[in-house]
């Protein structure tokens, strides 16, 4: 390395939190094991949404620091690829263990720097916790073809190797599962990773690094922070990275495969979603009301597979708003710190809140009617109130285009033909679900949907050992299940010739 790197202090992350209106300390990069200063001057705020004050200073990444951090992963990835399935699976493990010790520490910096009620900020350590944990079991049970003779005298065997290098880019919404998602397989395959969090949300991050330090060996998890269009530009064209992971928005995701072009290198892009909620006459319409105030604004509706589009048979939307309604405005908003009742908080920054606000405005403008919410509210923080837009015009724009907050909408339909084109009309292919008592329709209509993801009378239900990734606009790769693996390695075929003379001896 070209500079000696810092230790970071051990001390909780969360210490060097600034109290309301206190000053903010400056967190470094986390680069060859240990936290460094990097070669640029610049930093950014990093505010908690709850209450719209600093709490922290990131540094804003420069291309060389991004030099400094392939490096360092290029030099432990030879040590690294080397290890059995096993030493990698009992890494992992222990990792998971440091996590675990560390869940509420990390469930709070998580709830802080992103807005989650702390419920749903444990849920997600949680989660991170059982993704390394499977990845650590999947990777030492790798489902390959039979090594066999495809060709007379000659065995053919199939080997999957790590593609070295790994950058890894994650959202805001969900910084720490996200870039667990990544890291998990990634590292389990035997690559090294170089992480960029979102500017907005890089604190979990940061920790998850730290705690990591006397478990990972140094180089083999690197984190730059800064923006993605000095950081994550230079990791997309950057010749010694094999492979960019990008989770984000539609045109990060563009950036970033145009970027990678260059030097045809690999990416896996899991982007954007506007998954729709078909619900049939026969449904069980409380419990779709129920899943609708968990799948549309859970995480204050920030959520790529959201269910925020809701196509419900003519006959009984009516009946539903009955339901829905109240349901949605019994959400308990507000600040995450003030109890684990909360359960919506803020949006993640002013300017996202404010284009959320916008799509309500310009949907009532077209003569969409606010059945509930409809505005921000009044106070600190970047709140946006849960609403249900009703009477959208056709192709209405709050109907075409991912929100990315607590609005869901409400269409019709009348027959299961235009329910299904309605639902597959639109660029995102990332999740959809089916809400419906007949067996022969739940089981029939998955398969006429353009969708990664299609739940059943249930919406935004994940499992580690399942796939979770999606067609169209929405990209392409899955995070999770042992698909994910297959995505963080590459496939190379040895064939050796076996045969041999009549006298044992082998054949030239």
């Amino acid at each position: 390395m070209t500079e000696a790197h810092t230790q970071i202090p051990v001390a909780p992350l969360g210490e060097a939190l600034a109290p309301a209106g206190g000053e903010t300390a400056v967190l470094t990069h986390f680069v060859d094991g240990a936290g460094w200063k990097g070669t640029g001057t610049e930093t950014q705020l990093v505010f908690n949404p709850a209450t719209g004050q600093p709490i922290a200073q990131t540094l804003r990444g420069t291309a060389a620091d991004v030099d400094e951090a392939v490096a360092a992963a290029k030099a432990a990835f030879p040590g690294w690829r080397q290890r059995t399935p096993k030493d990698r699976a009992d890494v992992l493990l222990e990792a998971a263990a440091v996590l675990e010790a560390n869940a509420e520490e990390l469930a709070h910096l998580e709830s802080v720097n992103a807005g989650k009620p702390m419920p749903l900020a444990r849920e997600d350590v949680d989660g991170t916790i059982d993704t390394l944990r499977f990845m650590a079991g999947a990777v030492r049970a790798p489902l390959s073809l039979s090594a066999g003779e495809y060709v007379a005298d000659r065995t053919s065997m199939i080997v999957r190797e790590p593609v070295g290098v790994v950058a890894a880019i994650t959202p805001w919404n969900y910084p720490l599962l996200t870039a667990a998602w990544k890291i998990g397989p990634i590292l389990a395959a035997g690559n090294t990773c170089v992480l960029k969090p979102s500017e907005q949300t890089p604190l979990t991050a940061l920790r998850m690094a730290e705690l990591l330090a006397g478990v990972l060996p140094a180089g083999v998890l690197n984190v730059v922070t800064g923006a993605g269009s000095v950081v994550g530009e230079a990791l997309a064209t950057h010749p010694d990275v094999a492979l960019v992971s990008v989770t984000g928005s539609v045109r990060s995701g563009q950036a970033v495969a145009g970027a990678a072009a260059a030097t045809l290198k690999r990416v896996h892009l899991e982007l954007g979603g506007k998954a729709p909620v078909m619900v049939f006459a026969d449904a069980d319409l409380d419990a779709v009301a129920e899943g609708i105030r968990f799948a549309g604004f859970g995480n204050s509706g920030q959520d790529c597979g959201a269910g925020c589009r809701i196509l419900v048979e003519e006959s009984v939307r009516d009946e539903l708003l009955e339901r829905l309604v109240p349901t949605v405005e019994s959400l308990v908003v507000g600040d995450p710190a003030d109890g684990d009742h909360i359960e919506m908080g803020p949006l993640v920054s002013k300017a996202h809140r404010d284009s959320v606000v916008g799509f309500i405005d310009r949907a009532l403008a077209e003569g969409a009617r606010a059945a509930t919410g409809g505005k921000a509210p009044e106070g600190d923080g970047y709140f946006v109130l849960p609403t249900v837009l009703v009477d959208l015009p056709d192709g209405a724009e709050a109907t075409r285009e991912e929100i990315f907050g607590p609005v869901v909408t409400v269409e019709t339909f009348t027959d299961e033909d235009g329910a299904v084109e309605a639902a597959n009309g639109t660029p995102y292919g990332l999740s959809a679900s089916v809400w419906t008592e007949n067996a022969r329709r739940a089981a029939d209509l998955p398969g006429r949907l353009d969708f990664g993801t299609v739940w059943v009378n249930d919406h935004l239900t994940f499992a580690t050992e399942m796939p979770w990734g999606g067609f169209k606009s929405s990209g392409y790769g899955r995070d999770l299940s042992a698909y994910a693996l297959d995505d963080y390695s590459r496939t190379k075929h040895i064939m050796v010739n076996r045969a041999r003379g009549a006298d044992g001896t082998e054949q030239s």
